[in-house]
């Protein structure tokens, strides 16, 4: 792999520009270009960082003149155009979900790993969690409860709330049990506006059972009349409550954890972090990035899962 590496963004969306943007600040990178299907929204956000513009039918053109990659698409097409980046023998960095079916999660990570190259996946709250030092704590929690709500927006309604929201606390849970989900239960709500269109469930409520008998307690919602990011893990020697929107904690264990964790370079820029530690496995600096592909697609099995339990009958919602 060469020292300096190509790289490129494929959406020229929100995100990709949030990529962009950490692309721009990284060392020994040469930043090629952004592509999206839109090319004059490729111009755009490519003028803004001085980077060519490739759209419509350029992607392998594209793909050929990098080494590494972020997929910033809307959800339904990351697997699609990881596939063919990992086709190309190119390195991906995808948005979350990793795919929105499980057979292209598998599809992404098996590809991968055929070809030898990095997969990894934007759950960046990973980078919270580690500043905090939840991971060096040496007790397995007892549960975990976490809430998650949005306000209503049109961003996102491709794919459901577990989806698009509920699976960051998926993956942050999994990550702390260390063990994979055994029995769940969930509920669902949805809205009912005229003219309202999206993809599943707009509030969800589920209780997971993970294999080591941890119990996780998960409420999602894009409908709420706030924000709300908190969590609760219930240790066997205390809790920790944790505020995600303002960045504080209270902790009732008997373990230090990091009371300035916000003040940490890895939490004050949780993309950044993402972004720069998969660059730097590309280059074999890193074992691993911050969340590897099969990390992803064990939190996208247990969302879908979910969203399986909730789905209702053809005859009450249209969209399935």
């Amino acid at each position: 792999m060469a020292e300096v590496l190509r790289v490129g963004v494929v959406g020229a969306g929100v995100f990709g520009g949030y990529h962009a943007n950490k692309y721009k600040q990284a060392e020994a990178v040469e930043f090629v270009g952004i592509y999206d299907l839109d090319k004059a929204r490729a111009e755009a956000l490519a003028a803004q960082h001085g980077v060519q513009a490739f759209g419509g039918d350029e992607l392998p053109s594209f793909l050929a003149r990098i080494d590494a990659v972020t997929i910033a698409t809307p959800a339904f097409a990351h697997a699609a155009v990881a596939l063919k980046a990992l086709e190309a023998g190119v390195h991906v960095y995808s948005e979350k979900p990793l795919a929105i079916t499980i057979a292209d999660g598998h599809a992404m990570v098996d590809l991968a790993a055929e070809k030898g190259l990095v997969l990894a996946c934007g759950h960046q709250e990973r980078a919270v969690f580690e500043a905090m030092g939840l991971y060096d704590v040496p007790e397995r929690p007892l549960r975990l409860e976490a809430v998650r709500n949005g306000t209503a927006s049109t961003r996102n309604l491709d794919v459901s709330v577990v989806l698009d929201l509920m699976i960051h606390d998926l993956d942050l849970a999994q990550s702390l049990a260390g063990a994979g989900p055994g029995g769940m239960r969930a509920t669902a709500r949805y809205r009912t506006d005229e003219g309202y269109k999206a993809v599943g469930a707009d509030e969800v409520t589920a209780e997971v059972e993970f294999e080591n008998g941890m119990m996780g307690h998960f409420r999602a919602s894009r409908m709420a009349e706030q924000r709300e990011r908190t969590m609760r893990i219930v240790y066997p020697s205390g809790d920790v409550n944790i505020d995600l929107l303002n960045r504080k904690f209270e902790n009732n264990t008997p373990f230090r954890l990091n009371a300035d964790f916000a003040e940490a370079d890895i939490a004050r820029d949780p993309l950044g972090t993402s972004v720069f530690r998969f660059l730097d496995t590309v280059r074999g600096v890193r074992a691993v990035p911050l969340c590897t592909g099969k990390d992803a697609l064990k939190a996208l099995v247990l969302a879908l899962s979910i969203d399986e339990e909730v789905a209702p009958e053809p005859s009450e919602y249209s969209i399935y």
